[in-house]
């Protein structure tokens, strides 16, 4: 049963096989085996690429079961077609096309089952790279806000700025008027005369500019603080809502790229194997002498070949009697005088009606 199917598999003629030696029959039943397992292989590698996108394990399968049955097709009509010739190089010529092919497929095939092979080392790529992301995404958020965050620093820092210079002001006139009255500066007389008073109103009337000034820049800071607070919470917010696109980020192509990243050698080994695997039937074919099903095969294309080609020339020559004996029945006939005089009979009639029509016609215009 499981070499019937194998046979199958390898797009041979079962009937010619049954016939062959159990030799030209194992050939055939490896030959199906290859592109049994290639397919399988074909169909595990598309799920997992599929699952990457769909993540819905039902969907990666269907699809990846769909995806295993092209390919086992494909492979089944590469090897089925190829021919075996007298000529090597018209063979290798004849498949050529074929192995271009089966390149293309094994690329197809063993690029999935490398991802799932070296996950491990992509999840540490696309992890940096989730860093990076990260990083220059905030960067890239801040740029938008910083602007307006030192613009609040700025004003912040001047309304600081201009009750520092108020208070050191309030501070000298205090020490102008104190040393006035304790005689070290100003009129150098002890005591609080008129000048004492003077320096003494000064003061208090920046004191109470400093008082009305603080609480004034104190409200204008807080605001402004407030402003800033609300930038830096909506700067969160950037940031966390972009956050899931890159955490996300970790599709069949960011894969791919991930892979490209890490050493050639490994990967570029894992598809020789699966090249080797694909393209396994067809050199087998290829290498292998002209066997028992070959020469069977050849032998019956041969007479359904030669079976048409009779046939074909049976048709020509029916034609070419037929066409000579339509000639001479046609020839014969020219010479039949009956046939002469009522054929010039009707020939009058006709030219009689076409004459009598064109006269009532002439005759309706006059």
């Amino acid at each position: 049963m499981l070499k019937q199917f194998f046979i199958l598999c390898s797009g041979a003629d079962a009937d010619i096989l049954t016939d062959s030696s159990n030799g030209e029959q194992n050939k055939y039943v490896g030959i199906g085996a290859t592109v049994f397992f290639t397919a399988i292989m074909a169909f595990i590698a598309a799920s997992y690429a599929l699952y990457t996108v769909f993540n819905n394990y039902f969907s990666a399968i269907f699809f990846g079961l769909i995806w295993g049955v092209l390919i086992f097709n494909l492979d089944r009509f590469i090897v089925s077609t190829i021919k075996k010739k007298e000529n090597f190089t018209d063979e290798l010529l004849q498949a050529s096309p074929r192995i271009i092919l089966a390149l293309i497929i094994a690329v197809v095939i063993s690029k999935p089952l490398e991802l799932k092979i070296f996950e491990k080392e992509i999840d540490r790529v696309l992890l940096e790279q989730k860093n990076d992301f990260t990083l220059a995404n905030k960067e890239q958020i801040a740029t938008q806000y910083n602007p307006a965050i030192a613009l609040i620093d700025t004003q912040i820092t001047a309304l600081k700025q201009e009750m520092a210079t108020k208070e050191t002001e309030v501070n000298t006139l205090y020490e102008t008027y104190i040393a006035e009255a304790e005689g070290r500066q100003g009129t150098e007389i002890l005591g609080k005369g008129p000048v004492y008073k003077e320096k003494r109103e000064k003061h208090d009337t920046a004191l109470a500019e400093l008082i009305t000034l603080k609480k004034t820049n104190t409200d204008k800071i807080s605001t402004l603080e407030t402003q800033k607070v609300a930038l830096a919470a909506e700067y969160e917010d950037q940031v966390i809502t972009s956050q899931p696109i890159i955490d996300n980020f970790d599709g069949l192509m960011a894969r791919i790229q991930a892979l490209s990243e890490l050493p050639w050698l490994p990967s570029f080994f894992i598809f020789l194997l699966f090249l080797a695997i694909e393209t396994s039937p067809i050199f087998a074919k290829l290498l292998a002498p002209k066997g028992e099903y070959d020469i069977k095969l050849e032998d019956i294309e041969g007479e359904v070949k030669t079976w048409a080609a009779q046939k074909e020339g049976q048709r020509r020559a029916l034609l070419e009697a037929d066409h000579t004996i339509n000639d001479k029945i046609y020839g014969d006939l020219t010479e039949e005088e009956e046939l002469y005089t009522y054929k010039k009979k009707v020939a009058m009639e006709m030219m009689k009606k076409q004459q009598d029509a064109f006269y009532k016609r002439q005759t309706r215009i006059l």
